[in-house]
């Protein structure tokens, strides 16, 4: 862990990001040997990604960005920053949705849609961690930037499989569909490496790049995961969620 610590947060951000797009990776291989991934399974598995998000925008991400003095009354900051970057994943969805219609290189609107949405919703996400490496000043606060980018990367899991699955069930081969897979979690390492060069070498954005982050990855986790895990098992969903929330909050506050 010492080696780890010593890294500049650059690095560090970098090697996160290789483990988030590695579990995207990870999900996507399974269309290699699998024509499937049993709904239980899966349904679980993003409640509980989406609770550890939730838990993280608010442990991990927000509370960091209270502390945090600017010129401006703390909580005016992490509001603005919040609503930030709430909106920018709203408006990218609209964008994105009107756009729909106009985009079938995957053959299949939906399904590039689908793509085109994940990928997009990866650059807030990947941004995240980094600011949380360059926030992070020591082993615990680097421990809880670790944590973070694993909860993202447990979502990063299934993601990969829903971009793949749905890809390969319309035609594509089964190289393709891997492909574009990982290639939708591929942003997420440029988007770790400039959230942590940004936040570092301009400390006054800290408390607005926190605040966008946690923003915008709970507008992630409500219009994405949520929808989706309780449209299958609500019962699944909500214990995974609540088992996920629970599980990143005491590693966070036991850490911490």
């Amino acid at each position: 862990m010492q080696w780890f610590l010593s890294l500049p947060p650059w690095q560090q951000a970098l090697l996160a990001s290789l483990m988030l797009f590695s579990l995207t990776t990870l999900g996507a291989a399974f269309v290699f040997f699998s024509k499937g991934v049993k709904p239980a399974l899966l349904t679980l598995l993003t409640g509980a990604a989406a609770g550890i998000m939730i838990a993280a925008s608010f442990f991990s991400l927000l509370l960091p960005a209270l502390s945090y003095e600017n010129g401006l009354p703390p909580y005016l900051t992490v509001t603005a920053g919040f609503l930030l970057g709430g909106a920018f994943i709203i408006v990218s969805d609209v964008l994105l949705g009107k756009r729909q219609k106009k985009v079938s290189r995957f053959g299949d609107e939906k399904n590039a849609l689908l793509f085109l949405a994940v990928t997009m919703h990866n650059i807030p996400e990947g941004m995240a961690v980094g600011v949380a490496f360059a926030v992070a000043g020591g082993e615990h606060a680097a421990l809880s930037a670790l944590l973070l980018a694993l909860g993202i990367g447990i979502q990063n899991f299934p993601e990969g499989l829903c971009v793949a699955f749905p890809l390969r069930a319309k035609g594509l081969s089964r190289g393709k569909s891997f492909f574009f897979s990982a290639a939708s979690g591929s942003v997420e390492i440029p988007a770790c490496v400039f959230g942590a060069l940004a936040a570092g070498l301009v400390t006054g954005l800290l408390p607005w790049a926190l605040a966008f982050s946690a923003g915008a990855m709970v507008a992630v986790v409500c219009s994405e995961l949520v929808p989706e895990c309780f449209a299958q098992n609500k019962t699944l969903a909500s214990a995974g969620l609540v088992l996920g929330f629970c599980l990143m909050m005491i590693l966070d506050v036991a850490l911490g």
